[in-house]
């Protein structure tokens, strides 16, 4: 994947975020607020991380683990799978939490190649070391997320400050997309 479309993409997400909890703040509290037990999303974001998880050790070519690549694709399917069906307290944390890790891995692998050619990389590998360190967070905790996200819209102002912090992110990452990381 290229840099840049991976940077355009995440700034989308953030700045579609931020801005849709700009305008309509009351809705989007309430909808964050739900999120980290939502049984929808909690399947929708595990089933992608499990089919995401599956796709990187289909591309494994360790040859110790060749003869049981087979077994271990199967075991953490039906792990993915698993969660979804006997999991359901706060699986939306939890879906979120195992995307953020995978999200972090495809950022380092994207940018590392171009830590070289531009020093603005830093931000996206930057980003993708906060990801990991909040998804092993939640993946310990997913409670947190509960508590974070109370904290963040129990004022009008905090959360205007937290969605104007998403969505300076999310222009930052449009617009390096599309100037430093140009190509790359």
């Amino acid at each position: 994947m290229k840099l840049a479309w991976l940077s355009l993409g995440l700034g989308l997400l953030l700045a579609l975020l931020g801005g849709w909890s700009l305008a309509r703040p009351q809705q989007a509290a309430r909808a964050w607020q739900r999120f980290p037990r939502s049984v929808g999303w909690g399947t929708l974001l595990m089933l992608l991380a499990t089919g995401w998880f599956l796709y990187y050790v289909a591309q494994e070519n360790i040859a110790d683990f060749a003869p049981i690549k087979p077994h271990l694709m199967l075991a953490f399917g039906a792990v993915g799978v698993g969660t979804c069906l006997f999991v359901k307290d706060y699986l939306g944390a939890r879906g979120l939490a195992v995307v953020w890790l995978l999200l972090a891995k495809c950022m380092v692998d994207t940018g590392r190649p171009h830590l070289s050619e531009t020093p603005w990389v830093l931000v996206n590998q930057t980003l993708a070391y906060a990801l990991v360190l909040a998804g092993m967070w939640l993946t310990i905790s997913p409670f947190r997320l509960r508590d974070g996200i109370g904290w963040c819209t129990a004022g009008t102002t905090r959360f205007r400050i937290v969605s104007i912090g998403l969505l300076a992110v999310g222009l930052l990452l449009m617009v390096l997309a599309e100037t430093a990381y140009r190509g790359l």
